[in-house]
């Protein structure tokens, strides 16, 4: 068989470009560019692209999801950045990253790991490692001294939830000055911070330590059964309702996650559960999907995990429009450390606020 060779312009594909590193525009000049390269700086390059649509949409609610601790990691700042310029107007994340953000907003400092120091001896020293950082125990200690002012103030005859808790650690925050610091933002612009997952972190064992001791639980040490009793008045179900009432009421979605975890599957199933409750309720509530979708993860498709679950794959659960249906989707398999504070500063010098 003779093979029909084809010129590429002819077929309407879109031409590739070699990069010109010194070219005008800076971040977001160089990240147009990267769009018309290959690899993961193609998909970074179109990740400004989806970001810069879903922010300039005046519909569009954007959901920030992140798991792991960003905050060790000193990305803290760049969560403020999008909260304060309208990319983020619902966050949802791991407890880690609060506590360890709140940590942080009152003035503790992490340390680099010295690899040549083993984690017994940090384990002794009071440090608690992260990959390449250190959380000093004394840092999670005043945290807590934190937490325990601000939980001391809730009427605990009413069930809360963890945005209610973070929207009060963030008022404290914001009130005393500890700014930028991601729950002083959020409270600032009125943004819900949501932690499904409340007790898988430092904070919910703040939460937890707290009630033990309003229980006065130390008298009972003799006996587990009588010493965790004490259990808080806390109730997930009040997130998940408020967070899907939130998504329920917005004409178009986006959605910007950094790596996988609970924050990105809860944050997502706000489709299939509207679909739950239609097929097994009778309701008619319309069924949301996200419209613009950007992921920063490093986690592959072909372990079957969550994390590495793509967009595609999300269709068929109902959670976001195909590509077919007007749905865009940019997934930048990075390092969130690298891929993301370009990304957003560039998105920043797009849309003119730097």
């Amino acid at each position: 068989m003779t093979r029909e060779l084809h010129d590429g312009r002819d077929d309407g594909l879109e031409p590739l470009e070699s990069l010109n590193v010194r070219g005008d525009g800076g971040f977001a000049g160089m990240l147009e560019r990267m769009s018309k390269t290959a690899f993961g700086g193609r998909a970074l390059g179109e990740a400004q692209e989806i970001v810069c649509r879903m922010a300039q949409d005046p519909d569009c609610l954007i959901v920030l999801t992140i798991s792991g601790a960003m905050t060790v990691a000193k990305m803290g700042r760049v969560v403020c950045e999008m909260i304060d310029n309208g990319l983020a107007h619902i966050v949802v994340c791991t407890g880690a990253l609060m506590a360890h953000g709140l940590s942080e907003a009152i003035g503790c400092t992490h340390y680099k790991h010295d690899p040549s120091v083993p984690d017994e001896q940090l384990y002794q020293w009071g440090y608690n490692r992260v990959y390449d950082t250190l959380e000093m125990e004394a840092n999670l200690c005043r945290a807590q001294e934190v937490v325990s002012q601000v939980l001391a103030d809730f009427d605990w005859t009413q069930p809360t939830c963890a945005s209610e808790i973070n929207r009060a650690i963030g008022k404290m925050l914001f009130q005393q000055g500890q700014m930028p610091s991601v729950l002083g933002c959020a409270f600032q612009r009125n943004v819900p911070v949501f932690v499904p997952a409340l007790t898988d972190s430092e904070l919910g064992l703040d939460v937890a330590t707290f009630f033990l001791n309003r229980a006065n639980a130390q008298a009972h040490q003799n006996d587990l059964t009588k010493f965790f009793a004490a259990i808080p008045n806390y109730n997930p179900f009040r997130d998940l309702n408020n967070y899907t009432q939130r998504i329920l009421q917005a004409k178009t979605l986006g959605i910007f996650t950094i790596g996988g975890g609970v924050p990105r599957n809860w944050a997502q199933q706000v489709g299939p559960f509207t679909d739950i409750i239609n097929m097994r309720l009778g309701t008619e509530f319309p069924v949301p999907r996200f419209r613009y979708a950007v992921r920063i993860c490093p986690e592959p498709a072909h372990w079957g995990g969550l994390s590495g679950c793509t967009y595609t794959e999300g269709v068929s659960w109902g959670k976001f429009l195909s590509r077919e249906e007007g749905g865009m989707h940019a997934e930048v398999h990075c390092d969130a450390t690298i891929g993301w504070p370009i990304l957003i500063r560039g998105v920043l010098e797009k849309l003119g606020k730097i």
